[in-house]
């Protein structure tokens, strides 16, 4: 997902159905799901008839390419940390588990529900 795209998904705080995310390189494929069990057995058949060196030696340089540093990682873990101490991110925690938001029928619409809360 380039920059345009995250930033859209990440200051949303909006839902994306699948077919969406595949389009935005979110996610690999979208499959209905009486379709997955046979695609992930299919694939990991293949992918475990490849010489495991090889493997290793291709998830190291795709590592190296796309992934950041571990600092970064780091950083962005005492970003989150310092920003959820915030008080106004406290404030609307706290209306947020007061209005549900830690059900599993708010996760299933919590893009919605996120940006009801932000009109409060």
């Amino acid at each position: 997902m380039g920059r345009a795209r995250a930033l859209e998904v990440m200051l949303s705080a909006d839902d994306y159905d699948a077919e969406l995310a595949e389009r935005y390189g979110w996610i690999n494929r979208a499959l209905p799901a009486k379709a997955l069990g046979d695609f992930v057995r299919s694939l990991a058949h293949r992918i475990a008839g490849f010489p495991a060196v090889g493997q290793v030696v291709v998830k190291e340089r795709v590592n190296t390419i796309a992934l950041a540093p571990v600092e970064d990682f780091r950083r962005d873990s005492d970003l989150f940390s310092e920003g959820v101490r915030n008080p106004e991110a406290q404030k609307r925690i706290h209306a947020a588990l007061t209005r549900g938001f830690q059900t599993r029928d708010a996760e299933m619409s919590l893009g919605r529900l996120l940006g009801d809360l932000a009109d409060r």
